[in-house]
């Protein structure tokens, strides 16, 4: 049985916790990266490891070899963890070189992911509101309708609609405050009416009038009373209502939570193309919404399907020859 976290004691454990606390400063999570190194760090207890300079490159293949990855994306996330720290250190001066030699594996390309059309969604929509309440579950199937709702018509990350808690919804204002979001940074989202209308369905029923989770700290979905819907549970009801639901396209990656968001994303970038607007220009407006660190990351949308690049095509065959001087038949 393996021991509870207690904090980082290894050789490393000094280090470790300032590189961590360097990455935190620089408003960066850090939490998977955590886990790895924690990973490294008993791995140098049970070594037996009781100095910098004794990790060396065969040490490191033996501890990435201890972990049993199989996919090759597994494995490269924990080898560049243990990289970047590495790195790290050599640029603190504690360390002349890195002792990290292993290159990545291999990988296949991304598959892309899939995209719901309008009916799609709001077939899943539907689903997700015919849910039966549970012994550990009231309110279910409504609030999962809310909260794949959210996440199609604004875009927001799994854990922000499951985080929301009732002072961040602003109803007079039509705004939703995003608080500490994937690169700790804070953010309004707007709503129009379609979205107002769910929320004061959802906040103003029965089930949330006159209780304590109706507080403004309280959160907006929680089957507890207390901490938010998880993560596990929302994806595992996703695939519930997705299961054999439609086909998937070869390069098309299987259906899951955050491929609201996306689609959100792909097709307000559609609607831009399709209405004349320059997505360029746009570009760090969805950037800002979508609470990307920068447009570069909200720039990858315009290159994942056939019909975006079946827009851009159009416009550049359109004004190709103005730019060029040719005449416009």
């Amino acid at each position: 049985m393996t021991a509870p976290w207690s904090g980082f004691s290894s050789v490393i454990a000094v280090p470790v916790q300032a590189y961590l606390d360097h990455k935190r400063a620089l408003a960066r999570k850090y939490l998977n990266e955590e886990m790895g190194l924690r990973l490294f760090d008993r791995f140098l207890i049970d070594e037996q490891v009781d100095e910098l300079g004794a990790i060396d490159a065969a040490l490191i293949e033996r501890f990435l070899a201890s972990r049993k990855r199989s996919p090759a994306r597994s494995y490269n996330h924990l080898l560049s963890v243990i990289r970047g720290f590495f790195e790290w250190l050599v640029l603190q001066e504690q360390l002349p070189d890195s002792p990290v030699l292993l290159r990545p594996r291999r990988t296949g390309p991304m598959p892309r992911p899939f995209l719901f059309e309008p009916a799609q969604a709001a077939d899943l929509l539907e689903r997700a509101r015919a849910l039966p309440d549970n012994p550990t579950a009231s309110d279910r199937g409504r609030s999962y309708h809310l909260m794949f709702a959210l996440m199609y018509a604004l875009g927001l990350r799994v854990g922000e609609v499951t985080r929301l808690r009732h002072d961040d919804v602003d109803r007079q204002r039509q705004l939703l405050r995003i608080n500490n979001t994937k690169f700790s940074k804070d953010r309004l989202v707007p709503f129009g009416p379609g979205v107002r209308r769910h929320l004061e369905d959802f906040l103003g029923g029965t089930h949330h009038r006159g209780t304590p989770s109706s507080t403004p700290e309280k959160l907006v979905f929680s089957f507890t009373g207390g901490g938010p819907v998880s993560r596990h549970s929302v994806a595992r009801t996703f695939r519930t209502l997705m299961l054999d639901r439609y086909e998937i396209a070869p390069g098309v990656g299987m259906p899951r939570p955050h491929c609201l968001r996306h689609s959100f994303a792909v097709g307000t970038l559609l609607r831009w193309y399709r209405a004349g607007v320059d997505p360029n220009e746009r570009l760090a407006r969805l950037s800002t919404f979508l609470g990307h660190v920068d447009p570069v990351s909200t720039a990858w949308y315009l290159t994942i399907t056939a019909e975006l690049l079946d827009e851009a095509n159009d416009r550049y065959e359109r004004y190709a020859p103005i730019l060029s001087g040719e005449p416009v038949t």
